[in-house]
C-alpha cells in the first residue's frame, strides 16, 4: 500500500510563505492526478490545486497568483508553494495521487496556520 506523507505545514504569519511536500512512500504507476486539498474547521474540503500527467494544472481561485504546485521527474513527490499567505488559508492540507486504475492515494495531512 503506498502512504503518502506531507511535511513543511506550520505557522507563519500574514504575507509569507511555506512550501508544502508530499513523499510518496514507493513509486506510484499510471498516476492520472496529483492535487493538493484542503479543509478549514466546519468547512467542506476543496481541491487547493492540481497537476495532471500531462503537467497540466488547475487552481482554485482563491490561490491563483499566490500557490504553485509542482512535482519531481519521477513523480515521487509534489510541492505546494504558498506564498502571500492570508488567514483565511488556514486549514489541514492533504495531498491526493490517483491512477488511471482507480487508485485514490491521500495522505494524512499537515496543518497550515496563518496569523494576522
Amino acid at each position: 500500500q503506498v502512504q503518502l506523507v506531507e511535511s513543511g505545514g506550520g505557522l507563519v504569519q500574514a504575507g509569507g510563505s511555506l512550501r508544502l511536500s508530499c513523499a510518496a512512500s514507493r513509486s506510484i504507476s499510471n498516476i492520472n492526478t496529483m492535487g493538493w486539498y484542503r479543509q478549514a474547521p466546519g468547512k467542506q474540503p476543496e481541491l487547493v490545486a492540481s497537476i495532471t500527467h500531462s503537467g497540466s494544472t488547475n487552481y482554485a481561485d482563491s490561490v491563483k497568483g499566490r500557490f504553485t504546485i509542482s512535482r519531481d521527474n519521477a513523480w515521487n513527490t509534489m510541492y505546494l508553494q504558498m506564498n502571500s499567505l492570508k488567514p483565511e488559508d488556514t486549514a489541514v492540507y492533504y495531498c491526493r495521487v490517483t491512477t488511471t486504475l482507480a487508485d485514490d492515494h491521500w495522505g494524512q495531512g499537515t496543518q497550515v496556520t496563518v496569523s494576522s
